[in-house]
């Protein structure tokens, strides 16, 4: 396992090298080309600085707390995630700057789709890469230097037979969990931040440049198109980046947590779980995620010497399913040899052997592609739904922002129902551990998705690019067919992020209760939580608002920035008539300036309440009101999110399908009404809709951390 899982990391890595140095050795077009994309480089790397030192103080106030509450091995760890999560973030990034240009001057030398859908995803490769690679490095690093040398997971099974004591007493399941935690908390603040950045920049550019003004998106005149790009890649590059390494990586930490806990939880029965089926249960995450990696990589690898057709979704889809079948087939063949097919797994609740597990993954995998399948056909305009969003606005705004209200709430009962049926499927196959697997073999081809995800994001930035240099209409027709087959990639990596959030977050709520029953007995460990103990159901109710709450001051950041936003453009065009006139350039770093400041003054709140509330319920009301939080939360949480990512990718490809010559075309009333949709959509789909599952993550991670703490001191048990 641990040789396979460094030939993936380094593998992952060195192919994100050299597609990262063979983007630098493309050219960048023209002059002007080279001086946007600069601006919009230095833009980016600017935010990033100024988020980085609230990444620092932040990091270093946890570390502190876990150092002296916790454990110094847990504070070490999750030093290691937060590391992981934010180099993958910086890595992306960087990629994405360097590629937006190169794809904007093939599409303007060749006018081929094929070889320009071929630039933009060897870019979004390098995010993709990164992503897998370091997450899987901080875990290579977590299980060597702290399972392995220092000894804990031999600890944990030789103690703690006769007094099971809780997680704070069990030195690697809190040296996972703090490493998950690291990687969460850095994937909150960049996703927040950047989502709150790029959102507020869109929205101003499109109030009063598309709907006040009637000039093209991406259009030189108006201010805030460099912000605009910017924020593609702070907040879909970077933010992406850390939201999808920390949900990976929240995937297989779940896995290992309850791999340990199973074995906890037979301490007391006649056939107790021994040390080698103990490193088998937690190495297998890790030697699944590695050989999904591996496929990745090959795929990525075959891609870039495959000629790419001009259908760029097949070219992304082809891609997608070569991965995920090479998974299906490696890993397959990696579990005969790694868990013989013995009896004995048979009291693991395994109901077919040692392969049990992989058929977990397996359906995490097939509900995973449905769930994004799903996404496709509520979000793409070559399907009923988005073209019906379309139509509806020729009778004006309003009706749109009803029918594409109406699209999001229809489009969760199917995706919950599939996650529903695989949760029932896996729990039956191979117990909650199975249910682990099933959120592993969701991520388990994450660098592909991760890609194909970035890949939207740069050809959206190539658009602007080819709009601001006046190149001809044929580049930016490209740069726009690549831009549609983008949001709806988007749109089904937010349904992998989000099935594999809810699977994780069943696991780690497993785990938690593990931890808090354990207290009260060395055997036979029951899963109990009564939904009618009215701490448990008041926890339920308050939880269930919690994703409101949260989405509330989401949305409420992006609208005060963008607020800020619209008043600064609309006084540079007042002050100055010659830049509507085209004779001068607006000053486009006050806008990039406002996007910035509101984005690190506004992100702080959400964040807070992410960590925070589980540890305030914790120690006010005890460790039942914090499971009735959890469960609320995840529920409610899992709901909001898809109705958000799928009415915004509807309300955003409606406005494409209509800027392709449909219902009037650009300029058209019914133009000007999908505007107005999709500007609604924007915080809704690329803010509020993947912080949800970094939400639910991080405040299970947190109360599966504290519960050993607040289940003995809390307020409510002193009466």
């Amino acid at each position: 396992m641990l040789i396979i899982l460094a030939l993936a990391v380094f593998f992952s890595l060195l192919l994100a090298l050299l597609n990262y140095i063979r983007i630098g050795k493309m050219p960048d077009g023209t002059k002007e080309m080279s001086e946007i994309c600069s601006i919009i480089r230095q833009g980016a790397d600017e935010f990033l600085k100024c988020e980085f030192r609230i990444l620092y103080a932040a990091a270093a106030g946890i570390f502190i707390i876990l150092a002296v509450f916790v454990s110094l091995s847990g504070a070490v760890c999750f030093l290691i995630g937060a590391a992981m999560s934010a180099l993958a973030g910086l890595v992306g990034m960087k990629s994405a700057t360097l590629s937006n240009v190169r794809v904007t001057d093939e599409a303007r030398r060749s006018g081929d789709i094929g070889k320009t859908v071929k630039v933009a995803l060897t870019g979004g490769s390098v995010m993709g890469l990164s992503v897998a690679g370091f997450a899987l490095l901080g875990l290579f690093l977590v299980y060597i230097v702290f399972g392995i040398i220092m000894g804990q997971l031999k600890q944990e099974a030789v103690q703690f037979h006769s007094n099971f004591l809780g997680i704070a007493d069990i030195p690697f399941t809190m040296s996972v969990s703090c490493y998950a935690l690291g990687c969460s908390v850095i994937a909150m603040i960049n996703r927040v931040g950047g989502g709150i950045y790029t959102k507020a920049a869109d929205m101003g550019a499109d109030l009063v440049g598309k709907s006040e003004y009637n000039i093209p998106e991406d259009d030189p005149r108006n201010p805030a198109t460099i912000a605009d790009n910017v924020g593609d890649n702070v907040g879909d590059v970077a933010g992406l980046g850390s939201d999808l390494l920390e949900s990976y990586v929240g995937a297989i930490t779940s896995g290992m947590i309850l791999a340990i806990y199973t074995y906890y939880s037979r301490l007391g029965s006649a056939d107790p779980i021994g040390y080698k089926t103990l490193l088998a249960l937690v190495g297998y995450p890790l030697l699944f995620a590695s050989a999904g990696l591996l496929s990745c990589t090959a795929a990525l690898f075959i891609f870039n010497l495959h000629k790419a057709g001009r259908n760029a979704k097949k070219n992304l889809d082809g891609t997608t399913y070569l991965a995920s079948g090479l998974t299906v087939v490696s890993t397959l063949a990696l579990t005969f040899a790694y868990f013989p097919n013995e009896s004995s797994y048979s009291g693991l609740g395994f109901k077919i052997a040692g392969i049990s597990p992989w058929l977990c993954a397996v359906m995490g995998i097939v509900s995973g592609i449905l769930i994004g399948q799903v996404a496709d056909y509520y979000t793409s305009y070559s399907h009923k739904p988005a073209l019906s969003v379309a139509k509806a606005s020729c009778e004006g705004p309003a009706l749109t922002i009803t029918k594409g209200m109406a699209l999001g709430m229809s489009s969760v009962l199917i995706p919950v129902m599939l996650l529903g049926l695989c949760i029932i499927a896996s729990y039956y196959t191979a117990g909650l551990y199975g249910v682990g697997m099933a959120a592993m073999g969701m991520l388990s081809f994450v660098a592909v998705t991760v890609s194909v995800d970035t890949y939207g994001p740069i050809s959206d930035n190539a658009g602007g690019i080819a709009e601001m240099c006046n190149l001809k209409k044929e580049v930016r027709q490209i740069t726009d067919s690549l831009d549609a087959v983008g949001n709806t990639t988007a749109a089904i990596g937010k349904g992998f992020a989000i099935g594999s959030a809810a699977f994780a977050a069943l696991s780690l709520f497993a785990s938690y209760l593990y931890a808090l029953n354990g207290q009260e007995s060395s055997s036979g460990i029951a899963l109990v939580l009564n939904i009618l103990d009215p701490l448990t159901l008041a926890g339920a109710l308050v939880g269930g608002a919690v994703p409101y709450l949260f989405s509330g001051m989401l949305i409420e950041s992006v609208a005060k920035t963008a607020e800020t936003m619209v008043e600064e453009i609309r006084r540079q065009f007042e002050q100055d008539p010659l830049i509507l006139q085209g004779k001068k350039k607006p000053d486009y770093n006050r806008c990039i300036n406002i996007s910035s400041k509101g984005a690190l003054k506004e992100m702080k709140k959400p964040a807070f309440i992410a960590v925070a509330s589980p540890l305030a319920a914790g120690f006010i009301f005890g460790p039942s009101f914090v499971g009735g939080l959890l469960i609320g939360t995840t529920l409610s949480a899992i709901m909001l999110a898809i109705f958000t990512a799928n009415s915004g990718g509807a309300w955003d490809n409606a406005k494409k399908h209509i800027e392709n010559g449909n219902y009037g075309g650009k300029g058209s009333p019914a133009h000007n009404a999908s505007i107005i949709g999709d500007t609604v959509g924007d915080p809704l789909k690329d803010t509020v809709g993947p912080s949800l599952d970094i939400l639910i993550k991080i405040m299970s991670v947190v109360a599966l951390i504290t519960v050993s703490i607040f289940s003995r001191y809390n307020i409510a048990a002193l009466f």
